[in-house]
């Protein structure tokens, strides 16, 4: 009688201890998924802070051959407006010094990077001057051209497709990122319409 007392408590001591263990592997597979999202996030993190967002777009500030100084600019080199524009985050509603300003055509343009990079839809803005061949007169909407500029990564050589024009005067501008607070020195360009007085 004693005897079958103290096997069956041994049953219940084992018992119990095997649903202890059970337990913890059971806190431990709850973890572990949380543990994955986090690995997973981290690729899409990588992912924002990449591409065009996450690119310099200053330059060193020379500018393509045969570019005009503009004779009347509306705004001065060394005088400051704002840029309303978002070519990039942080740019719009940032305070701009203009760097330079020149009269030409200016250019949005499709065009797939040279470098395999995703389709680049609608990039503002590429004058006239950094068209590789260019012609005398400017070119219209629809038109296939090939892209002499380096804005960005796999732009230079690209064949891209003209999405529209604007004859007008474009300013290379200084201004702070106003995400980041990172200065962007020389950026290129900002079209008049694109720039409000302070």
């Amino acid at each position: 009688m004693i005897r079958k007392k103290i096997m069956m408590g041994s049953a219940s001591i084992a018992a119990a201890l095997t649903l202890a263990a059970c337990g913890g592997e059971e806190a431990d597979n709850t973890a572990a998924p949380e543990e994955q999202s986090e690995t997973a996030d981290a690729p899409e993190e990588a992912e924002e802070s990449g591409g065009h967002e996450g690119m310099d777009h200053s330059s060193s500030g020379e500018v393509p051959a045969g570019l005009a100084e503009a004779d009347n600019p509306a705004y001065a080199v060394g005088d400051t407006a704002t840029i309303q524009a978002d070519h990039m985050p942080g740019m719009d509603g940032a305070i701009a010094t203009i760097a330079g300003a020149y009269d030409t055509a200016a250019y949005s343009v499709s065009y797939t990077p040279t470098d395999g990079g995703e389709p680049v839809e609608d990039h503002k803005w590429v004058i006239h001057e950094e068209l590789a061949d260019a012609a005398d007169a400017p070119y219209a909407e629809g038109d296939a051209v090939t892209l002499d500029a380096d804005h960005m990564e796999g732009m230079k050589g690209a064949s891209a497709a003209i999405d529209t024009v604007e004859e007008t005067t474009v300013y290379m501008v200084d201004f702070e990122n106003t995400e980041t607070g990172d200065p962007v020195t020389n950026h290129k360009w900002v079209t008049e319409s694109e720039l409000t007085s302070d």
